[in-house]
Order: C-alpha cells, then sequence, then structure tokens
C-alpha cells in the first residue's frame, strides 16, 4: 500500500483548525475529501501539527496510504483541483516508506509570528498579521525572549486545554525582528504546547509596550502558573512555515 507525503499551505481563515470535526470546516477534513473524490477511497490523513482555527500554515507536512498508487504529481494535480474553493493547496507530493509518519518522524518545526505595527490597520493583510496600533520595542522583546529559550517548564504558556504528557519542552530558537512596519517572531522546536506561540508572542508584546521588562518575561516563566501569562495573541498573525526531517 503506498504512502504518500504532502507539503501544504494553508489560510486558515475559514477553517476551525487542522483536526477534522463533526459539522465543520476543517483542514484535514478538506484533504481528505479530496482525496476521495480522486481516489475513491476512504482515508486517514495525519499531520505533523494541529493548528488551531484561523493559523495558517506555507508548509504543512502531512502523509495518507491509498491502495491504488498514482504518480506523486498526479496526487499532487488532483487533489488541488478538488480542493477548489477551498483556501488549501498541495505543493509538493512525494512517495514514502512506511516508516515515515508526518508526525513523529518530524524532528524540528519552524512557526513565524507576524505583528501589524502602525497606526492605521491592516486592508490586504488583515487576516494574516495581528494590529498593533501602539510602537513596539522589537530589541527589548528579542532580548527578553531569550530567557524562554532553552529547555523549560513552559505550564505559564501552554494553554488549559493542552493535552500533552508534560509542560516541558525544549525551545531552539525565539527572535524577535523588526521589517518596516512588520515585527516578526519566529520560533524553532521539535514540538510546542497548546496556544505556547501565541501565549509566549502575546507576553512578547507586553515587554514591546513598556508593560512588562524582560525580568517580568522570565519571572512569568518560572512561576509556572498559567495566571501569570500576558495576553494570548490572536491565531492570524500565527503560521507554520516549515517542518524538518
Amino acid at each position: 500500500m503506498p504512502r504518500y507525503r504532502l507539503t501544504i499551505e494553508y489560510d486558515g481563515t475559514p477553517f476551525v483548525g487542522w483536526q477534522r470535526q463533526e459539522n465543520a470546516a476543517t483542514v484535514q477534513g478538506a484533504l481528505e475529501e479530496a482525496v476521495f473524490k480522486f481516489s475513491g477511497e476512504r482515508i486517514n490523513i495525519y499531520g505533523a501539527g494541529r493548528t488551531d482555527a484561523g493559523v495558517h500554515a506555507h508548509g504543512q507536512v502531512a502523509h495518507f496510504d491509498i491502495v491504488k498508487e498514482f504518480r506523486p504529481e498526479k496526487v499532487r494535480d488532483a487533489l488541488n483541483a478538488h480542493l477548489k474553493p477551498a483556501p488549501v493547496v498541495v505543493l509538493d507530493a512525494a512517495e514514502v516508506t512506511d516508516e515515515f509518519h508526518a508526525r513523529f518522524s518530524a524532528v524540528k518545526r519552524h512557526y513565524e509570528y507576524r505583528i501589524l505595527n502602525r497606526r492605521a490597520p491592516a486592508a490586504l493583510d488583515r487576516a494574516q498579521v495581528w494590529h498593533v496600533a501602539r510602537t513596539l520595542d522589537a530589541e527589548a522583546m528579542h532580548h527578553a525572549a531569550q530567557a524562554l529559550v532553552g529547555f523549560h517548564d513552559f505550564t505559564t504558556f501552554r494553554s488549559v486545554m493542552c493535552q500533552a504528557k508534560s509542560p516541558e519542552k525544549t525551545l531552539d530558537v525565539l527572535s524577535v525582528s523588526q521589517h518596516g512596519e512588520e515585527i516578526v517572531i519566529r520560533a524553532s522546536a521539535r514540538s510546542f504546547l497548546h496556544n505556547q506561540v501565541r501565549s509566549m508572542a502575546g507576553s512578547l508584546k507586553q515587554v514591546g509596550e513598556g508593560k512588562w521588562r524582560a525580568r517580568d518575561l522570565a519571572d512569568a516563566l518560572a512561576a509556572k502558573d498559567r495566571a501569570r501569562c500576558g495576553v494570548v495573541a490572536p491565531p492570524q498573525g500565527l503560521s507554520l512555515i516549515r517542518v524538518d526531517y
């Protein structure tokens, strides 16, 4: 039975998230329906990460098994034809061995959070950025962010709905940089807790506004208390950029 790996791009705005749900539009559901339409087979598709409602992806990875064998280019093109008009595109398809698993074979995930930092709100990218009108200090945000890099108990930055067995994670990269009117937060790790990136981004925004000092962010981490988290950034600024294997 052939196994196919997909690299997927999507706008998360119309979806309640990646994971299939009854009577709701999801990315997983759209892909599984597209596979059925071109192959006639009902399958389960497995993603590298379960993005939340409104969260986007430039390089989500997924895999599925089917009985019939198709050329990878045929899989890509057929899926894209049947995914229309949903804002989901298969960038690449490849046949892989049974040992490959989109979730468990991943060694690193890369996320990006975009903040539009200007007085005027977004017109074209309103579903892709978090608009913050008050001027932020990106340099202060980056300096404070380094306290979160490394192995820590991230309970403070973990959703109460998180199903991970442990709040302990190793954060490899957390950087903040200014690009004109945009501030970009980049985070890389083998895996993340539910809402971890959005929670960190919201707390870093408070540093940028001068409401928190770098020490306040470090103290919030050390507290291991969800109540000590700053605001949670909205989902539309977040994108899964790439998954490494």
